[in-house]
């Protein structure tokens, strides 16, 4: 079956070409692929647009919620008093699932624990018309790969990774849950204009690199804010050789560059797994249009006059990768790493092998790292440490178990989990190391940063594509190279495999519930994992006056840091109790301690969030300080929910990552920029603040520090909100302007 309407998609390509025919006549010059998918998404027919400047409302096509950030998103739509989406947009229960024993049991204990949170989402999902996908049935980003993703289409999830979805020629963009909720709502979603970076791949794969080496490779070359406020649009001979899933996972990880999103255009791989799964319609109305489902020919003969930034990589020469630890963009060709791990001390036995994720589950994945699992079986081989393997999704599990996989990956002790997040995000009951032990892993998972994993910040994590992950547990030590080096006197290799299942894909959607438009939303009044939100209070004249300095976070300070996930994913739908961990992996720039700081008002050291309590109860307004790219990672908006539901009134930071500023600009909070980054030294302590909250659009704000020796100073930031989010800060937040509108 296909969940994609054949006349609807016929209506929308058609309309993609007769806006392009106009914005192509007014423009009057060759289009990338990105151009033309945001140009023909305008809500207002305006196209003189400043790249990294010009705000651009866009009508979104689809909206696509996980478990986790679904629940915040859908009690904001719930306050917007509308009955229905308005535009299609489902739910997938993925996030909440904690790994510990293997598939079965896992899901067995997650469907007992999450009762509640399931009911709800469920039954709000029928009630307001959105699909919902229940627990087991699959990873967000790969169910909609296989059921959603339209070439040319727009869709925001709330998730970092939704961009996975750019690996079928899709604008999928990551955004909080309050811009999920604008969108279902039917409203346009407002974006700054991307700047544009073009990636040119020459060559073609060969051997053990696979596309993960291409996106660690980016990674290494951006850094992990080299693509904030960018698309990244792949081109090439090179990139017309990489299967759809693999380029889904190149523009899956382009989230750890801070890329707004990554697109590669429509190619035969685009087509074969449309087909492939049961979208042979969609793969035939693009096949008659693919010249404007890429980039005008001039732009691929001449990119720089068309990309505000411009790489070559020749994956002919592109070798392996392994990237970390606690970083995503700490990369070096995995022949490298065995010298790099002794110079530095990170600890050579590896404790775990993890495989799977949203960025590397697909069958092609799969089956590679299984033809080494092969390989090493019938040389009798073991993995010498714990290894996982994640489907993506329930149609993967169904494939892989049909054609041996499965059985492959047990007979090396592989162990099975469910098709979900798990691991990767955090959800993983680890049992076997202490927390602070010192400890390395390796995965193919996305992300790296402390703690992320299995909560022990020693654990020291490192990211590879699935096969070399295979290998290191095979070899379960890092100094290890799988290119040259034996296991038991066993020379281990990788020969092609096919990029679909040849005997087609099992089809499984038993996990798929249509909505109905009826029924009544079920949250218990008394639950510990639900509350019902109340909008914030519109701002008054002096609550921007004496603030205290409630955290000056030192280094990164990603949404990890300020909203850790883990144990904390439970409350994601209940505002007060998930507020108790705001700012607990924050690191104080005044004592290195992690997740505490001074108490202004007693003198004592707490934690950030008792502190925030402690001065709401005595009406005292705070603000944050943040280091550079603050907010990096995830799209949770948890972490400006629940800053502004304790106090907050601004941040103050050297950089955000885009996400997290959006979100602060959506609840109410001003979030600014140093304009000289040394300012941020200038922030002590036992300061108290002042900001100049009467801002204009482009016009810097003004903040007067008094330091406790008596001293002033004042400093000057910027900020880039817009017209319309300055109306969100006046009203308070983004949903009170709504509901004023409406």
């Amino acid at each position: 079956m296909s969940f994609l309407n054949s006349d609807q998609i016929q209506d929308f390509y058609l309309d993609y070409i007769e806006k392009l025919e106009v914005i192509k006549e007014k423009l009057n010059r060759p289009l990338t692929y990105a151009e033309k998918i945001l140009f023909t998404h305008f809500s207002k027919a305006e196209f003189q647009v400043e790249r990294g400047k010009s705000s651009i409302p866009l009508q979104v096509d689809r909206v696509a919620m996980q478990d986790a950030t679904a629940q915040m998103a859908i009690l904001q739509f719930m306050l917007t008093g509308k009955k229905s989406v308005i535009v299609p947009t489902t739910v997938h229960c993925d996030h909440l699932i904690t790994a510990k024993i293997g598939a079965a049991k896992d899901l067995e204990e997650a469907n007992v624990q999450n009762k509640e949170v399931y009911q709800f989402l469920k039954s709000s999902a029928n009630k307001y018309g959105m699909g919902f996908w229940k627990p087991g049935s699959g990873i967000i980003h790969q169910v909609i790969l296989e059921n959603y993703a339209v070439p040319g289409q727009l869709m925001i999830g709330t998730d970092s990774h939704t961009p996975n979805a750019g690996g079928v020629g899709m604008i999928a963009i990551g955004a909080g849950g309050a811009e999920a909720m604008d969108a279902m709502a039917g409203l346009a979603w407002t974006v700054t204009m991307p700047k544009l970076i073009g990636i040119q791949l020459k060559g073609k794969l060969n051997g053990w690199t696979s596309p993960k080496d291409v996106i660690l490779k980016v990674a290494e070359i951006l850094t992990v804010k080299g693509g904030t406020g960018c698309i990244i649009e792949y081109f090439g001979e090179g990139a017309r050789t990489i299967s759809a899933t693999g380029k889904a996972t190149i523009t899956n990880m382009g989230a750890e560059v801070g890329a707004t999103t990554s697109i590669f255009p429509y190619d035969e791989h685009t087509a074969a797994y449309l087909r492939a799964t049961q979208r042979d319609f969609v793969a035939a109305i693009a096949d008659s249009l693919k010249e404007e489902l890429q980039a005008d020919p001039e732009v691929e003969q001449h990119p720089a006059a068309y990309f505000d930034e411009v790489m070559v990589i020749d994956l002919d020469r592109l070798e392996p990768q392994v990237v970390g630890p606690h970083t995503p963009d700490l990369s070096r060709p995995v022949a490298e790493l065995k010298e790099e791990v002794i110079k530095n001390n990170w600890p050579l036995q590896l404790s775990a092998a993890l495989i799977g994720s949203c960025t590397n589950s697909s069958y092609e994945d799969m089956s590679r790292a299984a033809a080494v699992a092969r390989k090493a079986a019938a040389q009798g081989l073991k993995a010498k440490v714990p290894f996982m393997i994640t489907p993506g999704s329930q149609q993967i599990y169904a494939t892989m178990k049909r054609d041996g996989l499965l059985e492959v990956f047990e007979k090396i002790g592989g162990t099975v989990l469910a098709n979900a997040c798990g691991p990767c995000i955090g959800q993983w009951n680890r049992q076997d190391v202490p927390k602070g032990v010192r400890n390395s892993i390796i995965t193919s998972f996305n992300r790296n940063f402390k703690s992320r994993n299995d909560a022990n910040p020693e654990t020291h994590a490192f990211i590879a594509s699935p096969e070399i992950v295979t290998v290191f547990a095979l070899a379960g030590r890092l100094d290890f190279n799988p290119l040259t080096d034996t296991i038991e006197g066993v020379k281990l290799e990788i020969n092609p495999v096919d990029q679909l299942p040849s005997q087609g894909f099992v089809f499984d959607v038993s996990g798929y519930e249509e909505p109905t438009g009826q029924g009544k939303i079920m949250i218990d009044p008394e639950s510990e994992r639900l509350a019902l939100l109340r909008p914030f209070q519109q701002w008054k004249e002096h609550d921007f006056s004496g603030l205290f300095m409630l955290v000056k976070a030192k280094g990164k300070c990603t949404t990890d840091h300020i909203s850790p996930a883990g144990k904390w994913l439970e409350f994601r739908g209940h505002l007060d109790k998930i507020s108790d961990n705001m700012f607990s992996g924050a690191v104080n720039a005044f004592n290195n301690q992690v997740g505490k700081g001074k108490n202004l008002l007693t003198g004592m050291e707490e934690g950030f969030s008792a502190v925030a309590r402690h001065y709401q109860n005595h009406d005292k307004g705070w603000i944050a300080v943040g280091d550079t790219n603050y907010g990096e990672g995830s799209s949770r908006e948890h972490a400006a929910m629940e800053p502004r539901y304790l106090g907050c009134r601004a941040v103050l930071a050297k950089s955000f990552a885009r996400i997290a500023e959006t979100n602060l600009k959506k609840q109410g909070i001003l979030s600014l920029w140093f304009k000289l980054e040394s300012d941020y030294d200038k922030i002590l302590e036992d300061d108290v603040i002042d900001v100049d909250a009467d801002i204009s659009v482009g016009e810097s704000v003004y903040v007067t520090i008094r330091h406790a020796d008596g001293s002033v100073e004042a400093i000057e930031t910027k900020h880039t909100f817009s017209a319309e989010q300055l109306e969100w800060f006046k009203h308070g937040s983004a949903l009170n302007w709504l509901r004023e509108r409406d």
